[in-house]
């Protein structure tokens, strides 16, 4: 039998040690590849983290000078804080001071109101007998006043002028003006409110007296706070037609007119009217007196303040010729 012979297996061929070879090259190039990019990488960063870090720097710079800005602006308002509230303190002390003043002033001017008020309608009540057990002294208090003005008048008539200037201006000093002559006649026999236009607040006491009651008082303070008939800013309308439906020989009778313009008519021409409807009695005197108040609406407006300055004009010299009394005010404020 033929004994077949085996081959010798060489491992370490030509064709392995060719591709250890290559592998071995190919390890050795990537190391010189790595090694000759590696410190251009590293730079790179080093030059990019050194501005990053600048520039951090110059951002925490000008966040701490802000931030000592606004530490000095704080500190300058909590000193500001501080002397407002020191200034504060002093003007509450102040003001409970001035409160006491006026609680004190207040009351002394509440029991000078209330004897005045007292004497008022004592006057008013005398009898016929009283008046001439009197006599002279009787006539010097029947001409006695308050305040300046008569109050010896039976019968009251507002008139007021109900345009936008008013309205809008002096409307909350009206309302107090009306309280203030409504207290100064503690009891009359009849009221009546109507406009500059004359025109009535109350349409079922059109052309006759109203009933002097508690009641009817706070009535016309009420309704006078919402009331806004059509206005032409002149008292003119007004005083004619109160002293036309009103006028009488037996009646003692006071108008009281409260505006602020007479922009239009003449001013003798009204005064011509007025003295022939308010005729005089054979004593001399007329028997409704016309008594006046101007508010200085106008006054605040160059091309209207000759209209206020007429007002006044016309209402004092009516007030002279009719046995009344004229108050310009000099504020709008109550």
């Amino acid at each position: 039998m033929t004994r077949r012979t085996r081959r010798a297996v060489d491992i370490f061929n030509l064709s392995f040690l060719d591709v250890v070879s290559c592998g071995f090259g190919a390890i050795i190039l990537l190391l010189v590849i790595v090694k000759v990019s590696e410190p251009l990488v590293i730079e790179k960063l080093a030059v990019d983290l050194s501005g990053l870090v600048q520039r951090l720097e110059a951002e925490l710079h000008e966040l701490r000078g802000e931030t000592t800005v606004l530490d000095r602006d704080l500190t300058e308002k909590q000193e500001q804080l501080e002397d407002s509230r020191t200034a504060l303190a002093r003007l509450s002390g102040e003001l409970s001071a001035l409160r006491g003043e006026y609680r004190a002033a207040r009351s002394e001017h509440d029991a000078q109101t209330l004897i005045e008020g007292r004497l008022a309608t004592a006057k008013q009540q005398l009898s016929e007998e009283m008046r001439r057990l009197l006599g002279a002294d009787y006539r010097r208090t029947a001409n006695a006043s308050i305040g300046g003005v008569p109050v010896d008048s039976e019968y009251i008539v507002f008139i007021i002028d109900t345009s936008g200037s008013m309205q809008q201006n002096a409307w909350q000093l009206v309302l107090k003006k009306v309280r203030e002559v409504l207290d100064i006649y503690p009891q009359v026999k009849g009221i009546q409110v109507m406009n500059d236009m004359g025109d009535y607040m109350f349409s079922q006491y059109q052309g006759r007296w109203i009933p002097d009651t508690p009641a009817r008082r706070k009535a016309i303070n009420t309704r006078l706070a919402g009331w806004q008939p059509f206005s032409n800013s002149s008292p003119v309308e007004g005083i004619e037609a109160a002293i036309r439906r009103f006028y009488a020989s037996d009646k003692r009778i006071s108008l009281y007119v409260f505006g602020d313009d007479f922009s239009r008519g003449s001013i003798q021409g009204v005064i011509d009217t007025v003295a022939r409807l308010n005729r005089a009695d054979r004593s001399g005197q007329r028997r409704v007196r016309i008594h006046a108040v101007g508010f200085p609406v106008l006054f605040s407006r160059a091309d209207l303040s000759i209209n206020a300055v007429r007002f006044a004009a016309l209402m004092r010299k009516l007030a002279e010729d009719n046995n009344g009394s004229f108050v310009g005010l000099n504020s709008t404020r109550n």
